[in-house]
């Protein structure tokens, strides 16, 4: 682990959460940045996360502007008495051409693709999609925005699963390349600080994959990279 860094009175915390369960989630399709909305497992979980977060003290609430992520913060929002401002940059990874499918229907219709796909390369993109490299500059570009903009307090941010991907990996100090590791739960709770906005990419991991508020809830979905791989 990176050595922790020093809280500074101008360091941003930023609490960070994925939207909630979607059918698609469920089907286990590349979402990236088509409009689906929450399910009934999701708007439950984002009730109760909302419940969550009554405690905590936030200035602001940040949610991706797709339906997924906005419904999951509006619990939030009306327990915080916060408004939810939306951005663009805090879309999930464009998937292009891919986005909607499953991993069986992408390797039929774009077999070349998938096989660069399970390489897990920083620089490879799907059809007309974004690649990691560029998705993860896009990230720490807007975390650089809200720590800046919010200097010294609490931003609640409502997201994607890919994002906090790219957020662990920075944190952690690890390739862009290969594929996921971190447990990044639907509707889970994740808090990290920025303690420079000017240096986006130094973040302290405070607290992941909490999911303490869901407990009694059926088991979600796995997100699981590598079982597309070929057994050794």
């Amino acid at each position: 682990m990176p050595t922790p860094i020093t809280a500074s009175p101008s360091a941003t915390e930023i609490i960070l959460i994925r939207h909630g369960e979607t059918d698609w989630n469920r089907e286990l399709r590349f979402q990236g940045h088509i409009d689906v909305p929450l399910n009934d497992m999701g708007h439950e979980q984002a009730r109760r996360l909302g419940l969550r977060l009554a405690g905590e003290t936030v200035q602001h609430l940040l949610s991706s502007d797709l339906m997924r992520a906005q419904q999951t913060a509006a619990p939030a929002a009306q327990q915080l008495s916060l408004s939810v401002v939306t951005r663009v940059s805090l879309r999930e990874q464009n998937f292009g051409l891919v986005e909607g499918m499953r991993a069986d229907e992408i390797q039929n219709l774009h077999p070349r693709a998938w096989e660069q796909w399970l390489e897990f390369r920083e620089d490879h993109a799907m059809p007309e999609g974004e690649n990691a490299r560029d998705f993860h500059a896009r990230i720490m570009g807007a975390l650089g925005d809200i720590a800046a903009l919010h200097a010294g307090q609490r931003v609640l941010v409502v997201t994607h699963g890919g994002v906090l991907d790219m957020v662990w990996r920075t944190a952690n100090g690890l390739s862009l390349s290969g594929p996921r590791r971190s447990d990044i739960p639907n509707a889970g709770f994740n808090r990290v600080r920025i303690a420079d906005a000017a240096v986006p990419t130094s973040i302290e991991i405070l607290d992941w994959a909490d999911t303490r508020h869901l407990d009694d809830l059926p088991a979600q979905p796995t997100y699981d990279q590598t079982r597309h791989l070929p057994k050794r």
